[in-house]
């Protein structure tokens, strides 16, 4: 191949695969290729046939699903009309980038190099999982390019997300407690929106104005200023921005100056410096050798881009506002699982969010971007609007009205099966069981009414895990005792015989919804444990009975970290 012409096609969801994609095509064009760089479902995929070589970067979501700008796509690709010659003259790579932790690891990436390979494409490397092969670059860049998803426009989207009027927006746990938890509703009639139980509604967050101040005084901007953006080659002008804008709008709801930076954003930022202390570090940062540097200096105590900036004053002050689009990437769309059903509350969305607040060894506090921003809007004081859309979520929940269902639900990964307990109890479906877990019965236990007058309707069975509650029944306090907390995997243990009837003889379906961190696999455990003390079985035959559940589809989790 003599100085060919790549296409660089990426499916991101939050943003990573597409900030890898960008760096590879700048890393292509310091090697003088003409490269072009795209979403997938930016690209028309009949045309794939005449391309002579492509790097695809895509990641993987919920059960090992393609990214939302990479569905038109893959829905094409797997076409099984294709021709199996169709991509012979296709010279191609796959990068997949994701979380080891999870079971679907890099699912997309695998399936589609397979794909690839059954179409009669050439694939040059071994799939890359989650590193990018030294033989196709040494070193990688960043740039910045347009995401845009083309979608029916009859329906909220993405690129045209619908105005909801935030109707309340509640603490619901006590004063005390140290976690903040918001119960929001949302306005969504004359939107067309329709979900199920089981569907997620995507919100794209603002900075904060203390933090759009700060920016604007470091790069001395007016905020009030007003341009208009050109495209340049292979780069689109963002559609999100509108035509000409303001640098207040630009700063405020495009640009992620909140973001934890890559070492990409230190490699640009580099060669703005002329201050020879500021310079030296950049470098060093920007270097393969000062990664563990850069890891204590950025990603342990997740420092933000703008407090780089404010770390670098020299190199800011010269920084090129016609690079901002390059330096900063796009504020991404936060998900959260529905809490609500449209049969109890018609035109209305309804969420619970975790505020995220948390100390490093940073002097301020860090802060989730989205939940704090949502935390501040207060209806209270006048109309405030959130631009929202929806799409299907990961969880699906059966049809069949005598199907019992069990649902683990510790924390806000209640979400979800508040919503679809209140589609089977309009339905009139009672073989519903909770386990729900959360700290404290007082402080903590969200929808306790409800649940409540689920239980005494009939329509739910109720098992709770209150872990700081335990009560020590001794007389002596002298000798100091680490208290066993109690957590939901315990009361699924508890309750094998239970869960064994309904799995076994009901053929029941199991969901888990949480944090990813170890209650997921501390679940499956105690289940597995179960099936063996109720059902008789053996070690591995639960593990394959749960197996078979999870491929059949009557095993599902959703998972966040």
């Amino acid at each position: 191949m003599s100085n060919p012409a790549l296409l660089v096609l990426y499916g991101s969801q939050t943003g990573t695969a597409q900030d890898t994609a960008q760096r590879l095509a700048r890393q292509a064009q310091r090697r003088r290729l003409r490269v072009r760089v795209m979403p997938l479902d930016d690209y028309n995929v009949a045309n794939l046939i005449t391309e002579s070589l492509v790097v695809f970067v895509c990641s993987t979501t919920g059960q090992g699903d393609p990214p939302d700008n990479m569905k038109n796509f893959w829905r094409f690709l797997f076409k099984k009309s294709l021709p199996a010659g169709s991509l012979s003259q296709l010279d191609c790579a796959i990068l997949g980038l994701g979380d080891s932790s999870y079971p679907k690891f890099n699912f997309v990436a695998k399936k589609l190099h397979k794909r690839l390979l059954q179409l009669g494409a050439c694939v040059l490397l071994p799939v890359g999982l989650g590193l990018l092969r030294c033989q196709l670059f040494t070193r990688l860049c960043p740039e910045e390019v347009q995401l845009r998803i083309p979608m029916d426009q009859t329906v909220p989207s993405q690129s045209h997300p619908f105005p909801a009027r935030m109707v309340f927006n509640r603490r619901v746990t006590e004063p005390s407690h140290f976690q903040d938890v918001r119960h929001i509703e949302l306005d969504v009639t004359g939107s067309n929106i329709e979900f199920a139980a089981g569907d997620v509604v995507m919100m794209r967050p603002c900075n904060a104005p203390e933090d759009v101040q700060q920016f604007c005084q470091l790069l001395k901007l007016d905020p009030e200023t007003r341009f208009t953006l050109s495209p340049t080659d292979n780069t689109a002008v963002p559609a999100r921005l509108p035509q000409p804008c303001t640098v207040r709008h630009l700063v405020e709801s495009y640009l992620d100056i909140a973001a934890v930076p890559r070492r990409s954003f230190f490699e640009l930022l580099s060669t703005f410096a002329t201050n020879e202390l500021e310079q030296e570090k950049l470098a060093e940062f920007s270097s393969a050798a000062g990664q563990d540097e850069l890891h204590n200096y950025c990603n342990r105590p997740r420092r933000t881009m703008l407090e780089v900036l404010a770390d670098f004053p020299h190199t800011t002050a010269e920084l090129k506002v016609d690079y901002l689009l390059d330096l900063f990437p796009e504020i991404q769309p936060r998900s959260f699982s529905i809490a609500s059903s449209l049969r109890a509350h018609p035109n209305r969305i309804q969420v619970l969010v975790a505020v995220v607040c948390y100390k490093t060894k940073l002097y301020k506090p860090r802060k989730g971007l989205c939940s704090s921003w949502l935390a501040s809007l207060d209806p209270a004081q006048g109309d405030v609007y959130v631009p929202l859309w929806v799409k299907k979520g990961s969880l699906k929940f059966p049809s069949d009205k005598e199907t019992p269902v069990i649902m683990v639900g510790p924390g806000t990964g209640v979400a979800p099966f508040r919503s679809v307990l209140q589609e089977r109890t309009a339905e009139g479906r009672t073989a519903n069981v909770l386990f729900f877990g959360c700290r404290s019965k007082s402080k903590d236990f969200y929808f306790r009414t409800e649940w409540e007058e689920m239980m005494e309707a009939g329509f739910l069975t109720l098992f709770t895990a209150f872990s700081r509650d335990q009560v020590r029944n001794t007389l002596l306090i002298i000798v100091f005792v680490q208290e066993a907390k109690v957590y939901v995997q315990h009361r699924v243990r508890d309750n094998g015989e239970l869960l064994w009837d309904l799995i076994a003889n009901k053929n029941a379906c199991f969901y888990i919804a949480g944090n990813a961190k170890q209650m997921p696999a501390s679940v499956c455990d105690a289940l597995k444990e179960a099936f063996q003390q109720a059902g008789g079985v053996s070690a591995e035959e639960a593990e394959q009975m749960l197996a078979t559940m999870e491929k059949t589809g009557r095993f599902q989790s959703e998972t966040w970290s």
